[in-house]
């Protein structure tokens, strides 16, 4: 289908930590977690499962073959929570037991996905203090890579990422909730850094959202939503995100992309408009950690959502699953595809879809359950 704009929007990029420490220009690899103290210790654990790894890698090594799917599927527009800072900072936000960061010097393994709008507002951007946070700004922007969510005060933080597509334009605010253990003192001020941080779900702040995404309107703009919220695991959704997605819509938003959990959560389709209420983490360095096996956190979703260029409304939703093995992404097989789409169809059947699987082992989203 050529008809309308195609979105590529995936969840959590977390390239800090055991990542950064395969790429080309790994940082210290001291951590200061209660049981892991090195962060290669992340690489031997995913390779006691899946295999070596042959240090360094290339720097697009990570997103192995999401990349082919995204390139076969332009033109469209990325949006991703890139959940890390990038900086040499050693720095520490007291009162976290895991500190993400990411050298700078390997920026160009987030520039090989070539996204067009990165989340900073999330619970990790922060990890490595102000300085970190400051240091994270100005490596995206000396290395080209737009972001939105956070900033040198309030109003930057808050302000939408517009972006140029073929045939119009795209509006991203991206957003955190403290449901996803984002500390209240993160938010910014007048005067102070940090990130575009909700308090709280009402409809006054869902209001707040669509007037700030307005402000920026053109005849024909698309509006994207990208919420960092709730908890890492579990399939439920809570009646104040629900609720909050719906008034979202309401104001004028087209598209919800919510993040946060580690594994995929239940999709929606509100009054013809997509709600994502958890897109899992995409690149991570968690394979081997043990204790949530029955999540399947190693399978990974890139969701193509394609949109009527004039109302918004959601045409069709393709969703091309992954596993993460050896620290980069691999097409799932028939059967782990299988699995993820009758998990997610049983997740999402009681919001009034169903998830099903294809014929070219994509999962795709049928609206009406």
């Amino acid at each position: 289908m050529s008809r309308g704009t195609l979105l590529v929007l995936a969840g959590d990029v977390m390239t800090g930590r055991g990542v950064d420490q395969i790429l080309p220009s790994p940082g210290p690899p001291r951590l200061h977690e209660e049981y892991v103290v090195d962060a290669r210790s992340y690489v031997e654990l995913a390779e006691k499962v899946n295999g070596p790894i042959a240090r360094p890698v290339d720097p697009a090594w990570p997103w192995g073959d999401a990349l082919a799917v995204m390139e076969a599927a332009a033109p469209n527009l990325r949006v991703m929570n890139l959940e890390t800072s990038v900086t040499r900072s050693d720095e520490l936000e007291h009162g976290k037991g895991i500190h993400y960061r990411m050298n700078p010097a390997n920026l160009s393994c987030l520039s090989a996905a070539a996204v067009d709008v990165w989340s900073l507002a999330n619970n990790h951007v922060l990890d490595h203090g102000m300085s970190g946070l400051l240091e994270t700004l100005e490596s995206m922007r000396a290395g080209g890579l737009r972001t939105a969510g956070a900033g040198i005060d309030d109003v930057e933080a808050w302000r939408p990422a517009v972006v140029e597509h073929v045939g119009g334009r795209v509006v991203v605010c991206c957003l955190a909730h403290v449901s996803s253990g984002v500390p209240p003192s993160w938010a910014a001020g007048a005067h102070r850094p940090g990130v575009a941080l909700l308090p709280g779900l009402s409809d006054g702040e869902a209001e707040h959202v669509g007037r700030l995404m307005r402000q920026q309107e053109q005849p024909g703009d698309l509006r994207v939503a990208s919420v960092h919220w709730g908890g890492n695991w579990g399939y439920d959704v809570p009646d104040d995100h629900r609720r909050f997605a719906h008034r979202l819509i309401d104001t004028g938003v087209h598209v919800v992309h919510g993040h946060s959990s580690h594994h995929p959560r239940p999709v929606e389709v509100y009054r013809g408009r997509l709600v994502l209420y958890g897109c899992g983490d995409l690149v991570d360095d968690y394979e081997g950690i043990s204790g949530y096996e029955g999540y399947r956190d190693d399978l990974r979703l890139l969701y193509l959502p394609r949109l009527d260029a004039e109302t918004g409304e959601l045409l069709e939703l393709s969703m091309v699953p992954f596993q993460a093995r050896q620290m980069r992404l691999w097409r799932a097989d028939r059967d782990d595809a299988d699995w993820l789409a009758r998990r997610l169809d049983r997740a999402s059947r009681p919001l009034g879809a169903s998830i099903v699987l294809a014929q070219d082992d994509s999962l795709s989203l049928r609206a009406g359950g």
